[in-house]
């Protein structure tokens, strides 16, 4: 067995089954080939790379060969891998990805021109109406340059998928490795959320003090990304309100920022909470708010007394807002037990759809033991925050 097949799977089975192309480049950013193949792996993917002369020249083949266990393609043969893997065959690849894709290569597919393995692919997936994604990297001037943006338009009007390029002073550089994966799962994973529309509240609170301080809840904001990215990865339409927490968003998940209680409460009253299919309640979200003192407090006291009131609860306000939406609320504690006993209470209290109840050993961490309520069925979840958040949506969805 070929050591890649050790990975495969192991984040995700969401590319099980699935076979993609990967064609490389004559870019400086094909060494970032050897990443991106691995990491479709790592989500199930069965992988075979499509080089050029020029991307040769960068990496050497043997590198993409241990990276996917299969050995590169540089010149078409009497085998006509072309038709084989990409044409109007009985059993083609569920893509063709092309990272990084020169301004050359770009520009050549545009208007039908082969002369490379990887363009010969491209003209032939095209002309079969198979999936295609696009992933550009090149120096700045040269993406500018009008017609190449005439020829990225082209393609897109012809239902050619992309990843744009980061833009950062005269680079037009390779996206990351996560958000091309994410974009792939996208394109061909099995959509259980097509036409969805979810919302994530996630991340933590911070009610000021005074000019300098704040009372905050813990919250690293991991679940929260690990439930945006299992929608956008199954066509969902997703958008995330995220507090202040460690754990950066991805630039492809839609967001809006809040601090405090007060900024939830402005966003709710400005969205028409009914357009969501599903929102979820994730945050570690104030329950008490101090009385804001003006200026700094100075620091020579001995010592300090913060008066707080009860703070409004935010899925209160969302059921009122919303008849139609599934809503999924957190209770966190300290144990199992008692945790289960106020989850309960809180989903027949608010009228949820689902609680999911976690205790504190969670915070922080990559993993975790929860459970997922609805009514007297209790599903236990234990492992990565990802792993909830396929456990979640399956359960929604399921019903």
């Amino acid at each position: 067995m070929h050591p890649s097949q050790d990975i495969k799977g192991i984040k995700s089975n969401f590319l099980q089954n699935k076979r993609i192309v990967l064609g490389v480049t004559g870019s400086i950013a094909a060494v970032e080939t050897i990443k991106l193949a691995r990491e479709l792996i790592r989500h199930g993917a069965d992988v075979l790379s499509v080089m050029t002369p020029a991307a040769t020249k960068i990496i050497h083949p043997d590198t993409l060969w241990f990276a996917t266990g299969k050995k590169p393609i540089i010149q078409l043969t009497g085998d006509t891998e072309h038709v084989s893997f990409c044409g109007n065959v009985k059993d083609p690849v569920d893509l063709l990805i092309i990272s990084p894709c020169t301004a050359n290569t770009l520009s050549k597919i545009a208007n039908g021109i082969d002369d490379t393995a990887v363009t010969t692919f491209a003209t032939t997936a095209i002309g079969a109406k198979h999936k295609v994604l696009i992933v550009p990297a090149m120096h700045r001037s040269m993406y500018d340059h009008h017609i190449v943006q005439q020829n990225i338009s082209i393609l897109k009007k012809n239902n050619i998928s992309f990843v744009d390029p980061f833009l950062e002073r005269n680079k037009a550089k390779l996206a990351s490795t996560d958000e091309i994966s994410a974009k792939v799962i996208r394109l061909i994973s099995s959509h259980t959320l097509e036409n969805k529309k979810v919302l994530i509240i996630g991340g933590s609170c911070c009610e000021p003090i005074d000019a300098v301080r704040s009372l905050c809840n813990h919250s690293s904001g991991k679940t929260a990304i690990s439930f945006a990215k299992h929608v956008y990865h199954q066509g969902g339409d997703v958008v995330l309100w995220y507090g202040k927490s460690p754990e950066l968003v991805p630039n492809f998940i839609s967001e809006k920022g809040f601090q405090t209680i007060d900024d939830v409460k402005d966003l709710i009253n400005e969205t028409d909470m009914e357009s969501f299919d599903i929102i979820i309640v994730c945050a570690a979200l104030s329950d008490f708010i101090p009385e804001n003192i003006s200026g700094k407090i100075g620091s020579d006291k001995e010592s300090l007394m913060v008066s707080c009131k009860k703070a409004d609860k935010i899925l209160e306000i969302i059921r009122e807002k919303t008849e139609t939406s599934i809503i999924v609320g957190f209770k966190l504690g300290t144990d199992e037990k008692s945790v289960l006993k106020k989850a309960q209470i809180l989903q027949k209290e608010q009228m949820l759809d689902y609680v999911v109840a976690n205790t504190t050993s969670a915070i922080g961490t990559n993993d975790t033991d929860a459970w997922i309520i609805k009514r007297s069925k209790i599903i236990p979840i234990k492992g990565s925050k990802d792993h909830l958040a396929e456990s979640l949506f399956n359960e929604i969805v399921s019903k």
